[in-house]
């Protein structure tokens, strides 16, 4: 097998960094785009209908939805330091969640 020419060894390595320099920009852009808020609303709308009859905010509402909990009786499933872990859950948001646990009487889990 003949041994690739220089020049093509050149081609070939700048068209795999020139791919890879495109798959960065395009991570850099969702990343951005998560930061600055830019989150497709439309995929939480149809589940987080309970959380905000309650009056949580969305990233409170998103954190809740992402970690699998879709209703207030979900919230068994947990403990309260590890709903405060969750990015997005704010005093306000713990504060709201417990007030209507005990509405429900429902516990966190120990």
């Amino acid at each position: 097998m003949a041994k690739p020419s220089r020049a093509k060894v050149k081609k070939l390595q700048s068209e795999a960094m020139g791919a890879a320099a495109d798959r960065k920009a395009e991570k850099a852009a969702s990343r951005i785009a998560q930061i600055h808020g830019a989150v497709d609303e439309d995929a939480y709308a149809d589940v987080d209908g309970v959380w905000r009859e309650i009056g949580l905010a969305a990233p409170a509402r998103r954190a809740l939805i992402d970690d699998g909990l879709y209703k207030i009786s979900d919230l068994r499933k947990v403990s309260l330091a590890a709903l405060k872990e969750l990015h997005g859950m704010g005093p306000n948001a713990i504060r709201i969640l417990v007030a209507e646990m005990k509405k429900q009487d429902i516990q966190f889990r120990n």
